[in-house]
């Protein structure tokens, strides 16, 4: 599905362009070279005019890294991972009717790379999974609420365009699934995510320690990509400069952060214990302590949470030692005199203390009021159709059953259900594919880390934070395309995974 070269000479061969290629008239195909450098020059005199020179350096970077994805469309999902990363909120410094981001530039870029085979006529070579159909059909439904949510709401610039983000979020899922097929490329994925969150950590990391002057001057120069300015780049707890400073490196919230390296520390838990780990145990290490660092800095507590409930299955499920790392750290942040601000808040949190904590419950009744009075589809994603109550709450399943109502919460359950049924008939086998197994596991656990999370956070399903709607539904196709991996692997054929299973014991 690469070879991009023939892919071009069907599309002229299928055009007039054909006959331009193909003229007896030499003077013909000099004449159009010259003529669309002339439209080049034009149209670069224009943008340079119209909106600087900024403008022309992002647009001309764009196309440079078009041509390089021409030659290879992973080069598009190591531009969408990078974006998720480190410009999850960056958007192009100029407007074609409305302002794209780089993440729908990029998005819609890997979507087109796949496509233009398939609309060229080539064998899509579709692979088909059991997620499928659930996954369309929680696409459908969000569909299906969102026109009916526009009987009492209005159809605005601002609702389309982050709607129809969503909708190419989940649509991610089916391009992941069919061009990551091998290990290597899984391998390669996972270690570009990787190194792009602890750089994103190590920029929170350095930001959070340095003046707040200098941070602020830093943060504040993104603002020519979208980003906010001013002092109020700088988050704390409960939006207090009196109260504790919270790291949000680029991702501007500090909670959609630590469910970024929350998703990256447990991806990277497994390959300590790798026979092939995707980078040096001195750098995984490392790599591990600045992601761990910094989302301590956050004071992210639904994020903390989903990390150690995760790691607490991991280690129950395969890798025992962790549950003496596991207690290790623990024990340090619980000891640690520079951890004792942290361990107060989250405790203040698990009593409902705290201001941030009582809201959260405020908000959780007033959801569950709109669930009960609009059960089955939901309000849709326009507004609430009652003027005493609202949509939005800190909570990704109550969150879908106010927009989609308890069918689309139960197609979203459903799929993950499915996901980690099938994981769990598969534990066994992954026994004997020692370089896929830890990435097939730290993928899973990622993926219920960022449940766990969700009982405390939005983000996962939220029209405001695309790219961690995006992070989401990425994860959600590498594990599937992990298993299906597993599946076909020689060295798993004919072993049947329901009794492997069973008769696996953990060493």
């Amino acid at each position: 599905m690469e070879d991009w070269r023939s892919y071009a000479h069907d599309f002229v061969e299928a055009t007039p362009l054909r006959w331009l290629f193909h003229s007896r008239h030499a003077w013909l195909s000099v004449a159009a070279t010259l003529a669309a450098a002339a439209l080049v020059a034009v149209a670069a005199g224009w943008l340079l005019g119209e909106f600087g020179p900024l403008s022309v350096v992002v647009l001309a970077a764009v196309l440079g890294v078009g041509l390089w994805m021409l030659r290879n469309i992973e080069v598009a999902f190591w531009g969408v991972i990078g974006i998720i990363a480190l410009l999850p909120f960056g958007s192009l410094p100029f407007k074609v009717g409305f302002t794209p981001t780089f993440l729908d530039v990029a998005l819609l870029a890997l979507l087109g790379l796949w496509l233009v085979p398939i609309l060229l006529g080539r064998d899509p070579d579709w692979r088909v999974t059991p997620l499928d159909g659930p996954v369309f059909a929680f696409i459908l439904l969000a569909v299906g609420s969102f026109v009916a949510g526009l009987s009492h709401g209005a159809l605005t610039s601002y609702l389309i365009r982050h709607f129809a983000e969503i909708l190419l979020s989940m649509a991610l899922f089916y391009v992941v699934i069919n061009l990551v097929r091998d290990v290597e490329r899984l391998e390669r994925l996972l270690r570009v995510f990787l190194l792009a969150a602890g750089v994103a950590a190590l920029l929170g990391i350095v930001l959070y320690f340095m003046p707040d002057a200098l941070a602020i001057r830093l943060l504040s120069a993104l603002g020519r990509f979208g980003y906010p300015t001013g002092s109020g780049v700088l988050r704390y707890i409960r939006d207090d400069p009196e109260l504790m400073q919270r790291a949000t490196s680029t991702s501007v919230d500090p909670n959609a952060l630590g469910s970024l390296l929350n998703i990256a520390i447990l991806l990277a838990a497994p390959q300590l214990f790798a026979s092939r780990p995707l980078f040096k145990r001195p750098v995984l290490w490392s790599l591990l302590a600045v992601l761990g660092l910094c989302l301590g800095l956050t004071v992210s507590r639904g994020a903390a949470a989903g990390v150690a409930g995760a790691l607490l299955l991991l280690g129950i499920v395969r890798y025992r030692k962790w549950l003496v790392l596991l207690t290790i750290v623990l024990a340090l942040v619980l000891l640690l005199p520079w951890t004792q601000g942290f361990v107060a808040h989250f405790i203040e949190g698990v009593r409902g203390e705290d201001l941030s904590t009582q809201m959260r419950f405020g908000e959780y009744k007033d959801a569950l009021i709109l669930i009960g009075r609009y059960p089955f589809l939901g309000v849709g994603f326009a507004g609430s159709p009652d003027i005493d109550i609202y949509i939005g709450v800190a909570n990704v399943y109550l969150m879908i059953a106010e927009q989609m109502g308890l069918v689309g919460l139960g197609a979203f359950l459903l799929i993950c259900a499915m996901l980690f049924y099938r994981f769990w008939r598969r534990r066994a086998v992954t026994r004997a594919l020692p370089r896929l197994e830890p990435l097939w596991y730290g993928l899973h656990a990622a993926v219920l880390g960022g449940l766990g999370a969700g009982i405390f956070d939005r983000y996962f399903f939220s029209l405001d934070f695309h790219h961690s709607v995006t992070l989401f539904w990425l994860l959600l196709a590498l594990a599937t395309a992990a298993t299906e991996m597993v599946d076909s692997a020689p060295s798993a054929a004919g072993v049947d995974p329901v009794g492997s299973s069973r008769r696996n014991v953990e060493t």
